[in-house]
């Protein structure tokens, strides 16, 4: 299982960036798919994720600002992040849960947003 994110970059305060990951290899049985970020010096925290049934849960600092969707034909789940905030610059990371067969997760695309 390999997963593929882009959509990364430089950013101003109250700009929008919209993230992607795709999933290939053995994709079955998937239980949900998200996002995590690192900000520097901070420990990594889940930002968003989506069940397989297309529920969705938020990290309150991004509530109203982001949105995940997952294009199950494609294995791909995305993020758009509106109304950016330097606080959000981070490494996000992209997961995938295949149950019993555990998380899998992509290297990580850097979103620097500036003041």
């Amino acid at each position: 299982v390999q997963l593929q994110a882009s959509g990364g970059g430089l950013v101003q305060a109250g700009g929008s960036l919209r993230l992607s990951c795709e999933a290939s290899g053995s994709i079955f049985s998937i239980n949900a798919m998200g996002w995590y970020r690192q900000a520097p010096g901070k420990q990594r925290e889940l930002v968003t994720i989506i069940t397989s049934g297309g529920s969705t849960n938020y990290a309150n600092s991004v509530k109203g600002r982001f949105t995940i969707s997952r294009d199950g034909a494609k294995n791909t789940v995305y993020l758009q992040m509106n109304t950016l905030k330097p606080e959000d610059t981070a490494v996000f990371y992209c997961f995938i849960g295949l149950g019993s067969r555990g998380n899998y997760w992509g290297q990580g695309t850097l979103v620097t947003v500036s003041s």
